[in-house]
């Protein structure tokens, strides 16, 4: 029964708090999701990978950092641009100091075209006269054939150096010419994803006023379950003073319960225990006297008998019963003061209250109906405002004209692209030319080696050798002639090339490169002299914003928002669009009017109450617990009937054998039956009403104590209901409040931080600086062009000592005019 009541205490106590967490468990969620804002895929990759040619193009930077060690020279740009190119002499100096390489360069190769064509004419005349090796007489020389192959020897690697060095301009040729012709998908890619970063960012800025509504539909599901959430927050914290009360009174009630059976269980353990003490006390009476009659018996006058019988006659007192339940005091009147209490269910009365303190969300959603509809007016004219803001966002306005501009760019380049391609043509036809010259040359300089080495005898004599041989000297005179009508057009074009592709290189993609070119177009004052700033005085119409070339191309390579590449907050501040509380303020106003009751919650009546005073004066306190104690402390009987009826049978045991011995045996397992029968029964009841009372005894002397806190707690958690529920409504309407104003906040953020970074992220605008610059100007042409001009210009230096050595060997290999013996002297030239 006690386990009962203790489970029965345990589902009330749990009652309260599970229709509590069954009533609130939904609760607000304090992050809004807003998905990602859409964007379109951007296809272009400027970047460009040469290939097996970038060998070469690696080559040509270190050859002019030999020529042009010096750093990018911004200073001296930054003089120059901002003087106008005015008559500045100092600057001039600084700027020839700093070209001094390319000039120098540049007279050699002029020296180169001046000086080639001379010599070729003062050659042509001086052999024409029979002079310079013109002569056809060769003098003979023990070292001769030494000679021939030393001259063979130096003009093959002559040709060789010329032959890589005319590839080289070749590859580079055909480089830039495949790449000029596959330029169009590159520059139809960067096109289009201009056209895609302009077409997204209407849908983009959509999207974001769009998630509006999913702040306003959460704000609202807080609004219309404004119970659940309202009353829940004011019912968590009434809960902290009025759970503990009432689960008192809760316990109260079980304690009231379990002193009732403990009454019930003295009472019935009392009558119980009379009665069966009168039982035993005639049985053992009984046991006695027939014992004594069998001890009366002749066997017992015998010696040894009479000793045994005559100690058990002596043990025959002490088969009484001991313990005396007649005289303990009556419970009874103290039960019915229990039961009387008991006709009031104290218990539902805690479910009332507990009933009454769950109702606080309804109670709180019957009581805000009228605010609903005022803060929905609130929400859509938020909405209304928000819709309004996107069509003040400059954004469109900036790409109706980019727009404009785009498509006239992309019509112009697409027209112009065929005439492109048309001059590439004609250009490559042209440095196609130039190569076939040098090719010329190396053809009869190959020609003339093939041959002599063929062709040549070495038992002939001058005057008789063969027609390859001759022909071998032929080719080798006319790969020299062909070498001083070619070599000064081609030193012409390698220095127009070196010094316009040299300087590009290194005043234009280098610093592009490491970032020191947008340092100079930064410079105040520089482009356009009355403003600060050239690009934010063309993009924002303000020339004081600090808006760089660097900034904004670094921004838009990490694909950033427009808005932050171009910092527009300067032309569109979007945080006074965007203040919080110009769309809470009336929020709050409506929930000013806010107002929730808590008077009707009643805890615990005056019934309830006058309950527990009447279970303190029940006279628990006054049963005189001490008698029960004393009773149920002794033994049942004065000696223990178990070990007696062993002592009778041992006894008996050592009796000759006969009627006397059985009869006692027979007597000893009648005091074990009851034993069995009557005493351990009884030692029962003395357990259990020892149980009862000692029960009792803990709770009778608090009872009065206990039973006045109790009604103390409730009687101020009913106070705080009363005289503070309302400041709890308040405060707890604020963080609710709050909560509803936190979901426009995070909205708020979100459509900030959105137009930073993922409306029209300008990856594509550096893209495309990128493919003017770096791609279409310094990979695909001056990277080609160098390389150009370093292989021609290789191959044309090497015309020098090819010449000479084709001259020398030439010698060898003609068939002469005249000859003579063998002679010491040396050799006229």
């Amino acid at each position: 029964m006690a386990i009962t009541l203790h489970l029965l205490l345990l589902l009330l106590l749990l009652y309260g708090s599970t229709a509590f967490e069954m009533q609130c468990k939904n609760k607000s969620s304090a992050s809004l999701e807003f998905g990602y804002v859409p964007a379109g895929s951007y296809d272009t990759h400027a970047y460009h990978e040469p290939g097996a040619i970038g060998l070469l193009f690696q080559i040509v930077p270190a050859f002019l950092y030999l020529v042009q060690p010096r750093p990018f020279p911004e200073d001296l740009i930054r003089k120059i641009a901002q003087q106008k190119f005015g008559q500045v002499r100092t600057d001039y100096q600084k700027a020839v100091f700093y070209e001094i390489g390319f000039i120098i360069a540049a007279i050699v190769g002029l020296l180169f075209v001046l000086l080639m064509p001379l010599v070729g004419l003062c050659f042509c005349m001086c052999r024409c006269c029979g002079n310079c090796g013109g002569e056809m007489h060769q003098r003979q020389k023990k070292n001769a054939d030494c000679q021939r192959v030393c001259f063979a020897t130096f003009l093959f690697v002559a040709s060789l150096v010329m032959s890589f060095g005319v590839l080289c301009a070749y590859a580079a040729n055909q480089h830039l010419t495949s790449h000029v012709r596959g330029a169009k998908k590159l520059v139809n890619s960067n096109f289009k994803d201009l056209k895609t970063l302009i077409n997204d960012m209407p849908v983009q800025i959509d999207y974001i006023v769009s998630q509006y509504n999913t702040t306003k539909n959460k704000a609202m599901s807080d609004l219309n379950n404004i119970g659940p959430l309202l009353g829940c927050r004011v019912q968590e914290q009434l809960m902290k003073e009025v759970h503990p009360a009432l689960n008192a009174v809760l316990e109260m009630a079980g304690a009231i319960r379990e002193t009732k059976e403990a009454l019930e269980n003295v009472s019935a353990s009392v009558d119980i225990l009379r009665e069966g003490t009168e039982k035993l006390q005639a049985n053992l009476t009984d046991a006695k006297t027939n014992l004594s009659n069998t001890l009366s018996d002749p066997a017992c006058t015998h010696d040894k008998a009479a000793t045994i019988c005559n100690s058990i006659k002596a043990s025959l007192t002490h088969l009484n019963i001991n313990a005396n339940f007649s005289g303990l005091p009556d419970v009874n009147p103290q039960l019915a003061s229990v039961n009387d209490v008991l006709k009031t269910d104290l218990s539902s009365l805690v479910q009332e209250g507990y009933a009454a303190l769950n109702d606080t969300p309804e109670l709180v959603q019957n009581q805000t109906k009228n605010i609903k509809s005022d803060i929905n007016n609130v929400f859509e004219s938020i909405g209304s405002n928000i819709t309004s803001f996107s069509k003040v966002i400059p954004f469109r306005y900036l790409l109706s004209n980019l727009t404009v501009h785009l498509s006239q760019s992309e019509t112009y380049i697409r027209n112009y692209f065929p005439v492109m391609e048309q001059y590439d043509f004609y250009r490559w036809l042209g440095f196609l030319v130039l190569c076939c010259m040098v090719v010329l040359v190396l053809i009869f300089y190959y020609l003339g080696l093939l041959c002599g080495a063929c062709g040549y005898d070495r038992n002939a004599s001058p005057t008789t050798r063969g027609c390859i041989s001759n022909t071998a000297g032929n080719f080798l005179m006319i790969g020299v002639g062909f070498s001083f009508i070619f070599s000064w057009i081609l030193m012409i074009i390698v220095v127009v090339t070196f010094i316009g592709g040299g300087n590009i290189e290194k005043l234009i993609c280098e610093p592009f490169e490491d970032r020191a070119l947008f340092k100079v177009l930064d410079t105040p004052y520089l482009i356009n002299s009355q403003w600060k700033s050239y690009l934010s005085g063309i993009l924002l119409q303000n020339p004081n914003i600090n808006l760089t070339f660097e900034k904004v191309y670094s921004d838009c390579k990490e694909n950033k928002g427009i808005y932050t590449a171009l910092q527009m907050d300067n032309l569109f501040n979007r945080n006074s669009l965007l203040n919080v509380s110009m769309y809470t303020e009336d929020i709050y106003q409506q929930f000013e009017k806010l107002n929730v009751n808590l008077n009707n919650i009643i805890l615990l009546d005056e019934k309830g109450k006058q309950n527990l005073q009447n279970f303190s004066s029940s006279g628990i306190d006054e049963i005189d617990f001490a008698s029960f104690l004393a009773e149920t402390s002794k033994n049942v009987t004065k000696m223990d009937l178990l070990a007696y009826a062993n002592s009778l049978e041992t006894s008996a045991q050592e009796l000759p054998k006969g009627a006397l011995e059985n009869t006692l045996k027979g007597h000893a397992n009648s005091i074990r039956l009851i034993h069995l029968q009557l005493v351990l029964p009884l030692e029962q009841g003395m357990n259990i009403l020892s149980e009862s009372v000692r029960l009792l005894l803990r709770t009778a002397p608090e009872l009065q104590g206990k039973i006045t806190d109790v009604i103390a707690s409730v009687d101020a958690a009913q106070m705080l209901i009363q005289k503070n529920g309302s400041s709890v409504v308040i405060q707890e309407t604020k963080k609710y409040m709050e909560a509803i104003i936190d979901y426009f906040v995070q909205y708020i953020k979100w459509v900030k931080n959105s137009i930073s970074r993922d409306i029209a992220t300008c990856k594509p605008i550096a893209n495309f600086v990128d493919t003017v610059v770096d791609v279409f100007l310094c990979s695909y042409l001056i990277d080609s062009v160098n390389t150009f001009w370093f292989g021609l210009g290789a191959a044309t230096i090497f015309l020098i000592p090819a010449v000479i050595f084709a001259v020398k060997l030439a010698k060898f290999y003609r068939r002469m005019d005249t000859e003579d013996v063998y002679d010491d002297g040396v050799e006229e030239w």
